[in-house]
């Protein structure tokens, strides 16, 4: 594993990266010690959020199981394959006039938030947050999400309890800060990536995206929640509210998200049809799976996801540099118009560049007609005489 610092953007500028190789403090700064964002999590003053258990409304079904066995994995009872984890990212404002994805990049886990879970197996944690309505829940989702999740006590097992909870705990802890300051209202969505050993698992509430490269071949690692489709409206409508011209009530076009309790009619202490919790894919990593892709929407608005993987693919047979890369695909969604703020994370698995992929040619039968072989002896007796 290369690098050990956790790398975070939550700052207004209009260009930032980050690579693996080095980084930003884990703490933001501006926050500030005293503020509502600290407060919030303080033992003393809030000594129950910790404790806040998972409210759920029965119409949220877990639409995929994990495929993976993590206990498995940590107590090495099988061949599996270790990642070499190298990442980098990189952000743009885009043609907006404020900045509000957010990005978080921590190679080593368990160092970077310092925790100690005694297993050997790397763990990593990737997030992009896509805020709306202003920054603050983009910045308090980046700060304390992998907190939750690395200082629960039974990390790694159970990680998607563990992560459920952390994106529910974030969610209530948001909600618990914005009474404090009204100015803190906005909302954001979320997608985590956490590896451990060789498992790869992807929450996410939103609408930002992470693909897989698996020999060249996009795989897709999580679901855009948009009130339009039909589960997410099942969901909603289940949940008692409804879907306008797209939009989750007239008001929000994702059907998950973070944050956004001002928002009239869309959260309830007891559900509500805008859900902050996560929806999970996971899969085994091999020698065969290349990198990581996940980004906020303003990439995937301009990139179709296999069209994202050839292009990131080329970039690091080039550079073999995931930083670089992150800005090669966000420059060239500003090329190609995105109207979005851009926030984009890249992984890479192993240290070589991915190889060219080489198309094996199937063996050619051919056969000489009787004809033809008439014709050839009658030309070879030509010769002859």
């Amino acid at each position: 594993m290369e690098g050990s610092k956790v790398v975070i953007d939550n700052v207004s500028g209009s260009r930032e990266n980050g690579g693996s190789g080095g980084g930003r403090p884990p703490i933001p700064n501006s926050f500030g010690s005293g503020s509502p964002y600290q407060r919030c999590l303080s033992s003393v003053d809030s000594p129950s959020l910790c404790a806040t258990s998972l409210v759920r409304h029965p119409s949220l079904v877990k639409t995929r199981t994990s495929g993976i066995a993590i206990e498995q994995t940590l107590n090495g009872e099988d061949h599996e394959f270790i990642p070499l984890l190298r990442s980098g990212a990189w952000t743009d404002i885009g043609c907006r006039s404020s900045m509000e994805d957010v990005y978080v990049c921590a190679d080593n886990m368990m160092n970077d938030y310092q925790q100690t879970d005694g297993n050997e197996r790397p763990s990593a944690f990737y997030g992009v947050f896509d805020g709306h309505g202003g920054k603050h829940a983009a910045d308090f989702a980046c700060y304390h999400l992998p907190r939750f999740i690395a200082e629960d006590e039974d990390f790694p097992l159970n990680i998607e309890r563990i992560i459920t909870s952390a994106f529910l705990q974030t969610d209530t802890a948001f909600a618990e800060a914005c009474a404090v300051d009204e100015d803190l209202a906005s909302g954001t969505t979320a997608l985590a990536a956490v590896i451990i050993g060789s498992s790869l698992v992807v929450a996410n509430a939103g609408d930002c995206r992470a693909v897989l490269c698996r020999r060249g071949k996009a795989i897709e690692m999580s679901r855009d929640h948009k009130p339009v489709c039909m589960n997410e409206r099942i969901r909603i409508e289940a949940s008692g509210g409804y879907v306008y011209d797209g939009y989750l009530n007239g008001q929000l076009n994702v059907s998950r998200a973070l944050g956004d309790w001002h928002m009239e009619g869309l959260k309830r202490q007891d559900g509500g049809p805008l859900s902050a919790e996560p929806e999970f894919m996971s899969t085994r990593l091999t020698e065969e799976d290349e990198f990581l892709i996940i980004g906020c929407d303003g990439l995937w608005d301009v990139f179709r996801s296999q069209n994202a993987v050839d292009f990131a693919r080329r970039r690091l047979q080039e550079h073999n540099d995931p930083m670089m890369c992150g800005k090669d695909l966000v420059e060239e969604a500003l090329k190609r118009r995105s109207g979005d703020n851009l926030a984009v994370v890249v992984v890479c698995f192993q240290r070589h560049p991915p190889p060219n992929l080489v198309v094996p040619r199937g063996r050619v039968h051919r056969s000489v007609s009787a004809e033809g072989l008439k014709e050839l002896q009658s030309f070879l007796d030509g010769l002859e005489t």
